[in-house]
């Protein structure tokens, strides 16, 4: 089954067929990642890099039970567990970051779903993340409506919440919360407003049917979420998934590629993995339309690699990180002067709770 030539370049389709998407997986390698590039070219510049960094802002203790992460309170995997970290830390890491070459500073925390009191100083780490010149990013779980809403009118950006598989494998990664969670908390990060982060991770154990089905769902959203992470599985001992079989390379190319011809607009992150990956693997990755990377040492709890490597292999490959647009409308300014307004409003409140944030 083949897909018309101008709809793979420029149509958002939210309609794919499975028997579309596994013949795009079962093309030729090198007519597919032609395909890819077509599309790629066709909506952004190929050798510009979205780069961001991500910071783990409360580490461990989580109550879900997925069996790849290691900050899941279920399994022993000796991560120490580390309190909702101070908002000048955050912001000090956010100009590190910036200095670095990062334009996007996205801040997670092992919570089933964010607390009231939480909430208030997740708030002001956005704000204050804002104003260094970053857009902004959270992980927080899972939230409802009102919990979007006021991420939203803090200023977020982007929420990451990951489908991780298929609807039909999902089982047997997590138990604690259902796919349809994760599609509701999409919906109410659309709802509100904000930029929506989803993608998920291959290399668990899953069937090639199973990624073309969690290429399926993400694209069914509508519309397509903005940044699409493709992580590669990283094994942590400990973990319930630390023994399992090894991706094959190539196919996790093919999923990048796939993900470009059916996501034409969206930034796709070559994520999670990359530090297992050689210079060849994440040379292909770009080839076939990964345009983002996390940036950095860390990504969590789990290794990246370092910013020089990084540096060096986009020299020796002649892509740049991609730039952000700073220029601000009145309007926009008039809002930022009000948001200012407001964060003094909220400031005394958010220094009480600062002092007895808990895990």
């Amino acid at each position: 089954m083949t897909v018309h030539h101008e709809q793979l370049l420029h149509e958002q389709r939210h309609d794919w067929t499975l028997d579309e998407i596994n013949a795009l997986f079962a093309l030729p390698f090198n007519d597919l990642l032609f395909q890819a590039q077509q599309v790629h070219r066709a909506h952004f510049d190929v050798n510009a890099v979205q780069v961001s960094t991500l910071l783990s802002i409360k580490t461990g203790a989580c109550p879900e039970d997925c069996k790849y992460c290691p900050q899941s309170g279920h399994y022993n995997t000796q991560l120490e567990k580390e309190k909702l970290l101070e908002i000048e830390k955050v912001v000090e890491q956010a100009k590190a970051a910036k200095e670095a070459g990062a334009s996007r500073f996205c801040m997670g925390a092992a919570w089933r779903s964010p607390r009231d009191k939480d909430l208030l100083l997740v708030e002001e780490m956005v704000r204050q993340v804002k104003a260094v010149g970053l857009e902004t990013c959270m992980t927080l779980g899972m939230v409802d409506g009102e919990q979007a809403s006021r991420l939203a009118t803090a200023g977020l950006d982007y929420y990451n919440h990951n489908l991780d598989t298929s609807p039909e494998y999902y089982g047997e990664i997590i138990t604690t919360r259902t796919y349809s969670d994760r599609l509701e908390t999409l919906s109410n990060v659309r709802d509100a407003g904000m930029k929506v982060c989803s993608g998920g991770i291959l290399g668990m154990g899953e069937d090639a049917k199973d990624r073309s089905a969690l290429l399926q769902q993400l694209a069914k959203l509508s519309p397509h979420p903005e940044s699409v992470p493709i992580n590669m599985l990283v094994k942590v001992p400990g973990t319930p998934l630390e023994n399992v079989e090894d991706l094959d390379p190539i196919e996790f190319i093919r999923a990048i590629a796939v993900a470009r011809i059916m996501m034409p607009q969206s930034h796709v992150r070559l994520s999670a993995g990359r530090e297992q990956m050689n210079e060849s693997t994440q040379a292909l990755a770009f080839l076939a339309g990964a345009n983002s990377i996390f940036y950095g040492d860390k990504l969590l709890t789990t290794g990246n690699p370092q910013v020089d490597r990084d540096r060096a292999l986009f020299a020796k490959l002649g892509l740049h990180p991609e730039k952000r647009e700073t220029c601000q409308s009145e309007a926009t300014q008039a809002a930022r002067l009000a948001q200012q307004a407001q964060q003094q409003v909220h400031a005394e409140r958010v220094s009480e709770l600062a002092v007895d944030a808990s895990v």
